[in-house]
């Protein structure tokens, strides 16, 4: 048995689980809840190997004084490693346990049986439970790899469906969120950001609003610029007014030209990735065989994509004693720890983060940075907690931004229809800029406007298999030679960092959307063309249940209606995925989804519902990413600062949505929560083309890029 990586930095069971007298049990993860459904995952995992209720179970997620450091919660790595760890750490305290009840019963152990805590004997009817043995105290012992899991064919609640933890404070609106959270004397801030990344403060006379009622403090320190009011009322009022009066230095502006041409053109670092793995190795020149029967090429384009969070970002700061306390929604609170403790030069252990949801994210939005802002206040006002909030123009201008990506590929074909080449090319911005886990740099927005500024350094490739910009860059079809390149393009315009899926959401919207281009080039049926390049036996299934259960029942009279498909492996290891859309394209060109089907294998299934939600709310994401959003900006800032300059999909708009789910109990968990991002774009472009023939290459498919392609088409 091979260890979860997590127990890395964290190999005492104590650091996992904790019995309490009274029959409670306290599981501790460095993983935050997100919507994901991850808290109920990892009850069902550690009921399961202890034989509790998953009612005594109550996950803590992330507290950096509590928590095992398992970095960020992201990249559907979760169950891989917080959950493999819980599930080993729990058989060894169940094994650790009945060693004790082995001699507390006087019975061997193998003679025992749990039921809810609860350890009997065969032979007697003499019994003790859990909480007898070690309620309160600590276990003192490592996690090791000489204690199994349960086996699948002991499972009574993994695979099966189970009430969802938390969910009624969901969805009856009593869900505390960190925008919610009330302290005695809190006060409340805001930030009054530049008009854009480059403007400087030329002029401030804050007289005025230092006058207004309830005004605690303005705070200037360099280009940073925030007040603090007694109400939340007074701060936006106060706000208001230092954005009106403050004179900034804008004549840095940004590079609006269009962004694919500074794809292409502006200076880049180059990488051959082989086998998912990015190289620092020399880029070998394209060559296609001499020996092909026909050779295709086609650019696929994405633009800046926000992470469209409802709630804006927020976090809650006292500065007390020389400890700084933090309440925030971060997806990973032990790198921005070190970011914090670097950017305010405090010692590690003299900050302390405590995770509390947020409203969306799915990738690196501004809570990390928002926590900074709160900080900065909470240490200009010691003694008292700052709650500080983004307003929503703030969230959509000055949070990373999913970088623009531009994909070319060429494929070389024999004369039976089958590739001998591909060529893959993706270029883009980096991917990878969260809050650093190493002091090098804070990465965080304020430092950047401080009197002494902390910029984040220039980026370098990631090598690592399938991560950032070359995620899914490498298909999974069987080709004879391919050549993937990845292109980190330096000096572009604007702010970015992780977004979900990252890389792959572009990548296999280009792959998928290719093949079917190439199967109708060669007047071949798209899925088995496929197919005849598959023969991963999982990916195969997938793409067959999906595509078979779409057939089923189905029928249209609407000559308009149109079908597209698409499938694959996030990552190339983690969940297997296919996507097919039914919809229809009007006579003026507007989009209308009728129907989704997705098929999923994410190996061994813990919450079938929780695994659905992932991979349906994953599809209703990269709908609206494929179908309406894009930043906007010009060489004055971000324009796109509302919904209705940044629009996303409306539930009107969201399909009929049906998903099966392939169950591998002998399997291992494989990460779903961005599976279907790549393959929706893809099945919506290939539905748009079997709908009335125009390939759309360029996202998002808007109604007057319908209509401007249709124009084209027939001039």
């Amino acid at each position: 048995m091979t260890l979860s990586s997590s127990f890395g930095n964290n190999p005492d069971l104590d650091s996992w689980l904790q019995f309490h007298r009274d029959g409670r049990i306290t599981v501790y993860t460095g993983k935050v809840e997100l919507g994901q459904k991850l808290t109920t995952a990892l009850t069902v995992i550690v009921a399961e190997e202890l034989d509790v209720d998953p009612g005594r179970i109550t996950v803590l997620t992330a507290d950096t004084d509590k928590s095992p450091n398992e970095g960020y919660t992201a990249g559907s790595n979760s169950l891989e490693s917080s959950g493999i760890a819980l599930r080993q750490a729990s058989a060894k305290a169940r094994r650790a346990l009945m060693e004790k009840a082995s001699e507390h019963l006087e019975e061997p152990v193998e003679n025992l049986s749990v039921t809810d805590g609860e350890i009997g004997g065969a032979t007697t009817n003499k019994y003790v439970t859990y909480w007898d043995l070690i309620g309160d105290k600590h276990f003192k012992i490592t996690v090791t790899d000489d204690v199994l899991p349960k086996s699948p064919d002991q499972y009574h609640l993994i695979g099966n469906p189970v009430p969802a933890v938390g969910l009624e404070a969901l969805v009856t609106g009593t869900m505390t969120y960190v925008h919610d959270m009330e302290f005695t004397d809190m006060a409340h801030a805001r930030v009054i950001r530049p008009p854009n990344y480059h403007a400087q403060i030329q002029d401030l006379n804050d007289t005025e609003v230092r006058a207004m009622p309830g005004v605690i403090e303005v705070i200037l320190d360099g280009s940073f610029l925030s007040v603090v009011c007694e109400r939340e009322e007074q701060a936006i009022w106060a706000a208001s007014k230092l954005a009106r009066i403050t004179v900034w230095d804008e004549s840095k502006e940004l590079n609006s030209k269009d962004i694919f041409v500074q794809l292409k053109n502006n200076p880049r670092q180059s990488l051959p990735v082989v086998e998912g793995v990015a190289k620092e190795s020399p880029v070998q020149p394209f060559r296609p065989p001499e020996n092909s029967s026909k050779t295709l090429s086609a650019t696929y384009q994405r633009p800046y994509h926000m992470h469209g969070s409802i709630g804006p970002s927020a976090a809650i700061a006292l500065y007390d004693a020389q400890v700084l306390k933090v309440w925030t929604h971060s997806q990973g609170i032990f790198p921005l720890r070190l970011a914090l403790a670097d950017v305010l030069g405090l010692a590690e252990d003299k900050i302390h983060l405590v995770h509390v949801p947020g409203a969306g994210c799915y990738g690196h939005n501004g809570a990390d940075d928002v926590a900074l802002d709160a900080a900065l206040a909470a240490r200009a006002i010691p003694g008292r907690p700052i709650m500080l909030k983004w307003e929503r123009a703030d969230e959509h201008a000055w949070e990373p931004f999913g970088s623009a990506m531009q994909i070319e590929l060429q494929a070389s074909l024999d004369d039976t229809g089958r590739v001998i080449y591909w060529n893959h090319e993706t270029f883009s911005d980096t991917h990878m800029s969260r809050p650093s886990a190493h002091r090098e740099n804070s990465r965080l927005l304020a430092a950047w406007h401080l009197q002494s500024p902390r910029p984040a350094p220039p980026v370098k490739p990631t090598p690592g298999f399938h991560t950032g910009i070359h995620r899914n860059a490498d298909p999974i079809y069987d080709f004879a030679d391919r050549r993937v390149v990845k292109h980190l393009v330096h000096d572009l315009p604007l702010r970015v960092s992780a977004l979900r899926s990252l890389g792959a959401y572009a990548n296999v919207f280009a792959i998928e959307s290719f093949m079917d281009e190439l199967a109708h080039a060669i007047g071949t049926d798209p899925l088995e063309f496929r197919l005849a390049h598959l023969s991963d036996k999982r990916a195969r299934a997938v793409l067959e249940a999906a595509t078979t259960k779409a057939n089923m029942g189905f029928s249209s009279n609407d000559d308009r209606q149109g079908r597209g498909f698409a499938v694959s492996r996030y990552k190339n290891l983690k969940c297997y995925a296919a996507v097919v859309i039914d919809l229809i394209v009007d006579d003026y060109g507007a989009i209308q989804l009728v129907r989704a089907v997705i098929a999923a294998d994410a190996g061994q299934i813990v919450d079938p519902d929780g695994l659905r939600n992932q991979l349906e709310g994953g599809l209703i994401q990269s709908a609206s990413w494929t179908l309406k959003e894009q930043v906007n900006f010009d060489e004055k800032g971000i324009v796109s600062r509302d919904w209705e300059s940044y629009p996303i999909l409306t539930f009107a708009e969201v399909p009929e949505i049906e998903t099966i789910l392939i169950d591998h109990q002998d399997c291992p968990f494989l990460g779903s929560g961005e599976a279907t991002q790549g393959p929706t774009a893809a099945a919506i472009g290939n539905a748009i083309f079997d709908s009335v023939g125009l390939r759309l290459r360029r996202i998002p498919f808007t109604q007057d890029r319908v209509r401007d392609a249709a124009a084209e088409f027939d001039g």
